[in-house]
């Protein structure tokens, strides 16, 4: 007690006393006619108008008056509505799983790759895949020429995937893949050589992105039209909920959406609009919602306005949470949980002073950080150029751990938390998605929303208008448009070879030589008879195509043959 009468006699307030919001509205009235209307007068602000990278205004002070109830509203680590972290300890119990996206040349390129980033601490495996993979092409196929292995790494074949996997600790190591159109497929591969490895499927660990809804909205590697792609999709979600409970079959991506051009409000809507999209099937598939929620998980992109990377994700977890408990009728407190995984922004990235990227990245990661993600992908500096050296795959991965070990942001859970900015620009972001949900809805759906062209046209007008601040100056891009230098780049080079094609090309003719023709014919007319029936699951014929050795593009084909090929029509 005499410690409290002794501060009071020096003036300070007691909590108990902290003023209301009519007197921070007086006191806010009195800085401005005395503090600020002179500051103002003898040295003008830089610009008549602030606002966040994705056009949010910022005022340039908030209160308590901005931030309204946060403080009390916000919840707690662990608890609904999740807005301040999914666990009670966050990393103070363990940090962030540390991936790094990797993939090139042949099978065994990547896994020389592979061993070489967990040899350096990397804690989980994540696969690039090249462009014929991602769109169901074989190596030997013509329009592969010139792109095998360039920008990941190739898989045509269940054997690809063996050499792929190669003496990895499948049982320890969790893998996440980036892979959507065909991922059904690869999945596929990936489950057979576990169980080859004797690997059970109960205990593999990883994460497919298999989110084909986002292919349409941005990425635009697709293979069939979206509602049988969805299908699979949704086939995927079932086989793993009855088979593989520690795998998660869809990773919910807005990275995509946000390097296509789209805003962080943007990113964020869209992304759970599309998670929402595949819940909605799934229960409508008759598998109970606690059932597969605890397995989705997420994948969001980091830019550089830092608070309002912090403030989308936190305003994910709250929506996502809001969502499955309202309108999803979750019971499970894990099928309220968002877990996602985070990767820098490529799109930020610049072929001028690349090196600059590093603190770009850094930036980045610590915005993804703070914002309390479960898993983190830093780019590395040369990504504009090229497909990353080992020192700059390293660099990067030392970026983490320097910020896992060496900056303190891992001591305390959620420490931006209560900071009036910030749970004023986490409200405002919620606001604006919940505007997107509504507009969805209206139209039907997002399905409907995709085939309307709405999610394109609504990126397409925002990448526009910020390539146009940027031409324009109003958006300064260092290096860039500011404190440019013409000195020539100075970057280790990456290159990979036609040799990865003509080597996986041998394989497949020596797979379609020594398969048994009659097995394999067979296998692939079970799936078109499964993928025909629409109450069928088939991810059991691909797996059965496989076993055949079926290769990815004749898989592909076969589906195709039943659903047929989709060509988006132009938006503008």
């Amino acid at each position: 007690m005499a410690l409290s009468r002794g501060r009071q006699k020096k003036g300070l307030v007691p909590r108990s006393a902290h003023p209301g919001p009519a007197e921070y509205a007086s006191a806010h009235a009195r800085w401005e006619e005395s503090s600020l209307r002179p500051a103002l007068a003898k040295s003008p602000e830089r610009k008549a108008q602030f606002e966040t990278l994705g056009g949010i205004p910022v005022d340039r002070l908030y209160t308590p008056i901005d931030a309204g109830e946060a403080g009390s509203s916000i919840g707690l680590p662990g608890q609904f509505p999740f807005t301040r972290g999914v666990h009670p300890t966050m990393y103070r119990g363990r940090v962030w799983s540390m991936r790094m996206f990797s993939g090139f040349g042949t099978p065994e390129d990547t896994n020389r790759r592979f061993r070489y980033l967990l040899a350096h601490g990397e804690s989980g495996l994540s696969i690039a895949f090249d462009d014929p993979t991602l769109y169901g092409i074989d190596a030997d196929d013509a329009e592969a020429e010139g792109e095998v292995g360039k920008c990941g790494v190739n898989v045509s074949s269940l054997g690809d995937m063996r050499r792929l996997l190669e003496k990895i600790p499948l049982a320890e190591v969790t893998t996440s893949m980036t892979i959507n159109g065909p991922a059904n497929i690869v999945w596929g591969m990936y489950c057979l050589v576990a169980q080859e490895n004797g690997v059970a499927p109960e205990r593999l660990g990883g994460t497919t992105q298999n989110d084909i809804l986002k292919e349409y909205i941005a990425q635009k590697e697709f293979l069939y039209p979206p509602r049988p792609a969805l299908r699979l999709v949704i086939d995927t979600i079932e086989y793993a909920t009855k088979h593989l409970p520690r795998w998660n079959p869809v990773s919910i991506s807005g990275y995509h959406i946000r390097e296509a051009g789209s805003t962080a409000v943007q990113e964020l809507a869209f992304t759970l609009a599309d998670g929402m999209a595949y819940v909605e099937e799934t229960v409508r598939r008759g598998v109970p919602v606690d059932e597969f929620a605890g397995r989705l998980s997420f994948f969001f992109n980091s830019h550089n306005d830092l608070f309002e990377e912090i403030a989308k994700f936190r305003a994910a977890r709250r929506l996502w949470a809001e969502a499955m408990r309202d309108r999803f009728h979750a019971k499970k407190e894990r099928s309220l949980w968002m877990r996602f995984h985070t990767q820098t922004a490529g799109c930020s990235c610049t072929a001028q002073q690349p090196e600059l990227n590093i603190v770009r990245t850094t930036v980045q990661a610590l915005a993804g950080v703070l914002g309390g993600t479960q898993s983190l992908h830093t780019n590395s500096y040369d990504e504009a150029l090229q497909l990353p050296t080992e020192d700059a795959v390293r660099i990067a991965l030392r970026t983490q751990q320097i910020l896992a070990h060496e900056s303190g942001i891992t001591e305390a859970i959620d420490p931006f938390g209560g900071s009036y900015y910030l749970e004023w620009l986490t409200d405002r972001m919620c606001e604006e998605a919940r505007r997107y949900f509504d507009r969805i809805d209206a139209m039907g759906g997002v399905v409907p929303a995709i085939e309307r062209g709405f999610f394109q046209r609504e990126i397409q007008e925002a990448s526009f208008r910020y390539q146009r601040a940027v031409e324009a100056g109003e958006l300064k891009v260092v290096g860039v448009n500011a404190y440019a230098v013409d000195d020539p780049i100075h970057v280790p080079r990456l290159k990979i070879a036609e040799s990865a094609r003509r080597a996986q090309m041998r394989r497949l003719k020596a797979l379609r030589a020594q398969r048994d023709r009659a097995r394999h014919t067979a296998a692939l007319d079970r799936l078109r008879a499964a993928a025909r029936d629409e109450e069928t699951n088939t991810m059991p014929a691909v797996l059965d195509a496989l076993r055949a050795e079926a290769t990815l593009g004749e898989i592909v084909h076969a589906f195709q043959d039943v659903f047929g090929a989709y060509r988006e029509r132009s938006m503008y």
